[in-house]
């Protein structure tokens, strides 16, 4: 499928009745790990960086190269059955489409492929490969039967397509322009993805093409309930999941929209027609920023730098008075990882509030650093966490006192002494 929506090439299989399998007969494992899309925002964010350019491998059939461990038999094909023997059933050698264990198999056979021709797979990130060469790195993401990848070194490209077409049956899709509903633009600049394609099918799925445009979102100061007592009844359930489904993969590309889309998904259980009326006003504002997303820039310094804001409500939510947390990291130019989330438990002030959404941010920031620090792009320094409440900043400041001076039996007079001493 291309971006603009025709179809490139039409395929036919052969499909199992995996429905029909038994668990721990049949078959044993079923799932493989596919790449997280902050692992894929922040690998263009460092090509954007580097300067360098993202290219796409398409795995023809991809799930037939896994080999079974398990033994399975299927009856024949209609159309293509033995005469004379149309009461035997085949035994598979390998996999088929439909078959529980199919995934698995495949991420398995292309798994232990990587490994021997020298690749080192990301323990933090199982679906992130790194081959180190005499002359530089490649860097491979796999997520089922795509393959993207870069490098700092052209040769390492040919010869890593050479030995893919060698292996498997394989599309040579060139540079990386469309992927998982993700539009790629790379020029000189740097590199812009958007979901452009997405969001008009989501305006076209629920007949919202002629609608008025809004500026933003959500109303300013608008507080939503799960019981509003308007009086109008329910909503339909099953459209509005549909409209909240639609817009969360949406925040892939469009952090603008995560808040209020977080906020939606509170009342899946039982929607209001308030709460479907929000709904499509989000429709309405992403009618109007229809080509919105994400650029990441190439920079001229050889560090990528990695850092992050936080934000806190205060008892935004009506129904149990908690509060709702909110951060970003920034790779170099761009943000690749976000998240609006409500908190756990009831803060008794701002500040607490402010100070658990920080903490939240500061947990989130330990991942990236780690995938950085193996794919040669080690963060020397302490990420920096911008926070605009300065009560917040200064109790942080004094925990990091407690574990750096291990002063947590002295009595707070001391403390508080030795903390002002040190500032």
């Amino acid at each position: 499928m291309s971006p603009d929506g025709s179809v490139k090439k039409c395929k036919v299989r052969l499909v199992a009745k995996g429905y029909s399998q038994q668990p721990g007969v049949d078959y044993h494992e079923t799932f493989a790990p596919v790449a997280r899309h902050e692992t894929i925002k922040m690998l263009i964010a460092l090509v954007a960086h580097k300067g360098w350019k993202l290219y796409q491998l398409d795995v023809k059939s991809a799930f037939l190269n896994g080999v079974l461990k398990e033994e399975v038999y299927v009856v024949q094909p209609q159309g293509f059955n033995v005469e004379g023997e149309e009461e035997k059933v085949y035994k598979l050698k390998k996999a088929l489409y439909g078959l529980k264990q199919a995934p698995h198999a495949w991420y398995g056979n292309i798994d232990e492929y990587f490994s021997k021709r020298g690749f080192f797979r990301i323990p933090r990130e199982p679906t992130l490969y790194i081959k180190h060469g005499e002359s530089g790195m490649l860097i491979v993401s796999l997520y089922v039967d795509d393959l993207i990848f870069t490098r700092n070194d052209e040769n390492m490209i040919n010869e890593f397509k050479t030995d893919m077409v060698k292996k498997y049956e394989m599309n040579d899709l060139g540079l990386l322009h469309y992927f998982l509903g993700i539009e790629i633009d790379q020029n000189d600049g740097g590199v812009f993805i958007c979901q452009n394609k997405y969001a008009q099918s989501i305006n076209s799925k629920f007949k919202m093409e002629n609608c008025n445009l809004v500026m933003t979102p959500l109303v300013v100061n608008e507080k939503l309930v799960k019981d509003d007592g308007s009086g109008d009844g329910d909503a339909d359930a099953v459209q509005y999941r549909s409209f909240v489904g639609s817009l969360l993969y949406l925040t892939i590309t469009r952090p603008d929209i995560m808040y209020v889309t977080g906020l939606l998904s509170r009342f899946m259980h039982r929607p209001s027609k308030i709460h479907l009326r929000v709904a499509k006003r989000v429709l309405r504002y992403i009618k109007g920023t229809m080509e919105h997303g994400l650029m990441f820039k190439k920079n001229d310094s050889e560090d990528i730098e990695l850092f992050g804001f936080c934000d806190s409500d205060w008892a935004g939510s009506m129904d149990d008075m908690k509060s709702t947390s909110g951060y970003c990291y920034s790779l170099g130019s761009g943000v690749f990882s976000w998240a609006s989330k409500k908190q756990e438990r009831v803060a008794h002030s701002s500040a607490e509030a402010e100070y658990v959404s920080a903490n939240e941010a500061t947990k989130q920031v330990v991942w990236p650093r780690k995938i950085l620090e193996d794919m040669g792009e080690k963060q020397d320094m302490a990420a920096v966490l911008f926070c605009d409440r300065k009560s917040v900043i200064a109790m942080s400041k004094m925990r990091y006192f407690i574990v750096e001076q291990n002063t947590s039996t002295l009595n707070i007079t001391t403390f508080v002494k030795q903390w002002i001493m040190k500032k």
